[in-house]
């Protein structure tokens, strides 16, 4: 199997869409994993992707804005919110790359529901807020459904300057272009698509996280390996395939 290179824009546009949306003001904490670690939490079909013979664990928080169906326009309040999600990195036997989540919380609990009953997405109602006070930027969540209830995050990042060639490993954590996920008995693949990211080298300056081991990562042993931040980019979806039966 060949596996499909890291590019900075998708080699698989997206040709029908199903939902389209905006990332906004997104921070990126990674620590490196062993794969053999995280490869239970994957989908069947799937296996860790791997760069220098090790895989990465994501907390990511950013603002989902304008979400819509098909092209759009995107749904009024309910269409935007906070977010903070727990996610892994995939390949499945095709070769492509893609992002495993292990939990998304967000804000607004009728997304949350929707993406549940839809995809089987692991989508959590929480509390969250997002603020920013010049360069400084801080991300706050508490779970409320489902249990753990206590699952909770709080992280502040300044941003720096902008990134103009990113690294082997700043590639590898953003330029995904789809989703792997179970649903209905099925390991599905979703396809995205958006422009290049803006990247910014930016610095943690507090974390404060259960989000991790409650998705059934380990617990963080000191600072990221990575951390970034993108004002953001606007996304499609596409419609799913499958990679897998029962």
């Amino acid at each position: 199997m060949r596996i499909e290179d890291v590019t900075p824009e998708t080699m698989r546009p997206v040709r029908r869409s199903l939902l389209v949306q905006r990332w906004v003001d997104l921070t990126f904490l990674h620590w490196a994993i062993d794969p053999a670690r995280v490869a239970p939490l994957l989908p069947p079909g799937t296996v860790p992707d791997t760069l220098g013979g090790v895989t990465y664990a994501g907390l990511i928080g950013f603002r989902m804005v304008g979400l819509g169906f098909l092209r759009g326009p995107g749904v009024p309040y309910l269409g935007t919110f906070c977010e903070t999600n727990v996610r892994l990195y995939s390949v499945d036997g095709r070769g492509r790359r893609a992002v495993v989540f292990l939990s998304l919380d967000a804000e607004r609990l009728l997304p949350v529901l929707t993406a549940r009953a839809s995809l089987r997405l692991p989508y959590m109602w929480s509390r969250m807020r997002m603020t920013r006070a010049g360069d400084v930027l801080t991300y706050t969540s508490r779970r409320r459904w489902p249990p753990p209830r206590n699952a909770e995050n709080r992280m502040s990042v300044r941003v720096g300057r902008p990134i103009a060639e990113p690294s082997p490993l700043e590639h590898f954590v953003t330029a995904r272009w789809g989703l792997h996920t179970r649903a209905w008995g099925r390991s599905l693949h979703l396809p995205n698509q958006h422009p290049r990211w803006p990247l910014h080298h930016a610095e943690l300056l507090t974390l404060d996280d259960s989000l991790l081991t409650a998705a059934g990562l380990p617990a963080v042993a000191g600072p990221p390996d990575s951390v970034l931040y993108s004002p953001g980019v606007p996304v499609t979806f596409g419609a799913p395939d499958v990679l897998s039966g029962r």
